[in-house]
Parts: structure tokens; C-alpha cells; sequence
């Protein structure tokens, strides 16, 4: 389940954040969009259908081997990775980025448990972080700063996912929660599969959306160093997050009756937002 930062008309997906919006340089809409392409649908060979384990880690191996192909130059083939090939030429993207993309799908296919904080982030430096790591190399942002206020930001932003999708996440066998912070809040799987809203339950999720909060204020920063169009894009997908933390918290974190998704009238408040100077924003 990696985050994915946006929404593709062309694919029936519903997704927290724009991607190749109208923000963004026309220059840059083609890159991220071929981006998108490979992460989405190598996302969907994971999580969507019903086909065995075996199979999707085949289909995932084709996807390396294609990288392979893109890093020695030669032509792969498939319109999906040409367009791959010519965006990571034009704009020098790091290829291991898509590789740990895939490596962060292959491990869905086959762990849904996470022990602890720890074993989680460490997914998420694969899942998340490379898309943003890929964004800062289009906007020529690469210094190292930037890369780790990324990085607080897309881990953030894929905690916040798992939270939204604890109820489709069970019905695949994951658990994106770490069974230990399940543990400590009294929380067993069987309440996760019954959907059952306690005190417990509560208490956890408002814990996991206070850490998911700390980790886009620890990126923050990051949309203002930012210039121009590019900074505002970045604010919007931050506003994004926090507008979810904000339903999550509403429902007293009862994702099972109530799974909170942006609503068309909720992107007039973000822009204001991601328009606001960062000390003002509340």
C-alpha cells in the first residue's frame, strides 16, 4: 500500500492529493504523470484482484526487469516505461527511487504485520519517501535538508493513509498499526475485524493522529522554501493531510462507520490554507 499523491482521471482510484494538477508547472505535469503511471499501477499488481501471491511478485519482477532495461539504455518495449525511460534521461531521476518502490510493493504481497514504529517507518522509507525524493529531483531541490523534510512529510502522509484504510487494509490480511501500540491500547484483531469502536480504540487512534500530525509540521517547512507554484502544490498536498487528521479526530477516530476522504468542498479551505504564511495557519 504506498501512498500514492494523487488522482488520475484516466483510473477509477480515489486518491487524498492532486497530482499533475493545474498548480504545477506545464513542464513538469508529463513527469509526474508518467510517474504516477508506474507507481499506481505496480501499486494495484499488490493490492487489487485476487491473483496469488506468486503471480503478483512475477508481475513485479517483469516491472524490475524493465528498470533494468531503462538503466542500460536500451528500449523497454512497453509505452508505460518508454515514457519512464524518457523522463528519468531528462531529469537524471535516481532509478533505485522506482526500485524501492517495487520492493515496498513485493513486501505487501507477502508481510501484513508490523511489530513495532520501527519496522513500520522502515516500509515507509520505501513505500513513501521515494515519491517525494522524485518530486524534489523534477523541482531540482535535491540539497539534503530538503530530502529529510520530504521525507517527514510523505511518511506522514502515508501514516495518515493507513489510518483512513484500516478497514480495506484487514480485508487484505495487513495491519498497518504496529501490533505492539495495539498491544499497549488493549486492542486485539478481532475488535479490528468486528469494527468495533471502544474507548481503547479511540485513545489509539488519536495517538497515531497526533504522531502523523508531528511528522507533516516536522516537513512543513519544506512548502515554504519551496518557491512559486511548486511550494504552493506541496502546501495544498500537506493541507490535504491535515484536513483528514482533522475528519479523523472529528469521528473520534471511528474509521469503521466513518472513513474520511476529501470532499469537493474541502479544497477551498485547503487552498486559503496553502496561501496563508505558515504562522498564521491554524
Amino acid at each position: 500500500m504506498g501512498v500514492i499523491l494523487g488522482v488520475d482521471p484516466a483510473i477509477n482510484h480515489y486518491e487524498n492529493f492532486p497530482v499533475a494538477s493545474l498548480l504545477l508547472p506545464a513542464r513538469l505535469r508529463f513527469p509526474v504523470r508518467a510517474i504516477y503511471r508506474f507507481a499506481r499501477s505496480a501499486d494495484d499488481i499488490a493490492d487489487e484482484g485476487d491473483a496469488p501471491p506468486q503471480n503478483r511478485l512475477a508481475q513485479l519482477d517483469r516491472y524490475r526487469a524493465q528498470l533494468d532495461s531503462i538503466a542500460r539504455g536500451d528500449d523497454p518495449g512497453e509505452s508505460m516505461f518508454r515514457d519512464l525511460a524518457c523522463v528519468i534521461s531528462q531529469h537524471r531521476l535516481p532509478i533505485q527511487l522506482f526500485r524501492d518502490l517495487l520492493d515496498a510493493f513485493a513486501q505487501d504481497v507477502v508481510k501484513g504485520r508490523y511489530a513495532n514504529f520501527g519496522e513500520l517507518m522502515q516500509y515507509c522509507q520505501r513505500s513513501a519517501n521515494p515519491i517525494g525524493r522524485l518530486m524534489l529531483h523534477l523541482y531540482q531541490a535535491t540539497d539534503r535538508p530538503f530530502m529529510e523534510l520530504s521525507d517527514h512529510i510523505c511518511s506522514g502522509l502515508q501514516l495518515i493513509n493507513f489510518l483512513q484504510d484500516v478497514e480495506a487494509d484487514y480485508r487484505k490480511n495487513r495491519i498497518y498499526i504496529p501490533l505492539d501500540e495495539l498491544s499497549s491500547f488493549g486492542i486485539s484483531e478481532q475488535q479490528i475485524a468486528h469494527g468495533e469502536h471502544s474507548a481503547g480504540w479511540g485513545a489509539l487512534m488519536q495517538y497515531q493522529t497526533r504522531r502523523a500530525q508531528d511528522m507533516l509540521d516536522a516537513g512543513s517547512p519544506l512548502g515554504q522554501a519551496l518557491r512559486g507554484r511548486i511550494g504552493l502544490e506541496l502546501r495544498m498536498i500537506t493541507a490535504g493531510g491535515q484536513r483528514i487528521l482533522e475528519k479523523l479526530q472529528s469521528v473520534k477516530g471511528d474509521v469503521f462507520r466513518h472513513r474520511p476522504v476529501l470532499m469537493p468542498w474541502d479544497w477551498p479551505l485547503m487552498l486559503l490554507r496553502a496561501m496563508l504564511p505558515l504562522n498564521t495557519r491554524s
